[in-house]
């Protein structure tokens, strides 16, 4: 039976922006009420500030997952192998307001505490928010990058976030 194996956030042996720009991830969130929502993304980072491990996210104001974001203190991040590709697809193209979109993807969702994360994943980031900023056209020093990625000018809620832990799997 799989079991997860905590690990210092230094001890992560992947590449970040393979694991958030290719592979994908998830960020999931808990209303006070214990409804959970989740979406997909392939943006954000990982790095050290105010001499911590945190994970950068950005989400549009219009995601269902930012109710649930805003609403928790604690999130947490995901990553899969390969073989969930399908359900990570899905999960990023439908919203959470029209359907249990967690069932139809076939996940289990885990919880410790108020943090919910997935049975499924490879690697877990259990967190808390840091740090929460709306982005917007003036604080970009290159004009034609809110252009391009904004056309609608639905920029990004950016989140710091505190890596708490970091589990991964273990066959």
């Amino acid at each position: 039976m799989d079991q997860w194996k905590k690990i210092q956030p230094e001890e992560l042996e992947k590449n970040a922006f393979q694991m958030i720009g290719k592979d994908w991830m998830l960020i999931t969130a808990a209303k006070p009420d214990g409804t959970v929502n989740t979406m997909t993304a392939s943006w954000g980072g990982m790095g050290v500030i105010w001499g911590q491990p945190v994970v950068y996210l950005v989400i549009r104001p219009q995601r269902y997952t930012l109710e649930f974001v805003d609403a928790a203190e604690k999130l947490s991040i995901t990553f899969f192998e390969e073989t969930y590709r399908k359900a990570l697809a899905h999960l990023g193209s439908v919203s959470g307001r029209d359907e249990d979109k967690i069932q139809t993807a076939g996940l289990t969702v885990e919880m410790d505490g108020d943090v919910p994360y997935f049975r499924e994943a490879s690697l877990a980031f259990k967190c808390r928010k840091l740090y929460r900023q709306p982005m917007g056209s003036e604080f970009f020093m290159d004009p034609a990058l809110a252009e391009k990625n904004y056309p609608e000018k639905d920029y990004h809620i950016l989140f710091v976030a505190g890596i708490e832990e970091a589990m991964v799997r273990e066959a």
